[in-house]
């Protein structure tokens, strides 16, 4: 199975504050990802209405399984900007 090439860039909370938008690198393109906060609170421990700072906190503690389900969010729709949401980690 092919795995993309990553690199990770800064990530950002959305000023609509709905989710971290985030970069990965993919034949010498970047693509812009999203995970919601609620997935942030369901699947990796944030707690409602957190600060900026402990999003972006929460964010790199699960930075890996992040990227691992966004790549393959990119490998089955690559004209895609992905969105992760509860549902993609509920899958796995």
């Amino acid at each position: 199975m092919e795995t993309a090439e990553t690199v990770e860039l800064e990530p950002h909370v959305l000023a609509s504050r709905l989710g971290v938008a985030f970069g990965l690198t993919r034949q010498n393109s970047t693509i812009e990802c999203v995970i919601t906060i609620a997935a942030l609170e369901a699947y990796f421990w944030l707690e409602p209405r957190a600060s900026d700072a402990r999003i972006l906190r929460t964010f790199r503690d699960g930075y890996g399984r992040i990227r691992a389900i966004a790549e393959r969010k990119i490998l089955a729709h690559p004209e895609a900007r992905p969105e992760l949401t509860v549902a993609d980690f509920a899958r796995h």
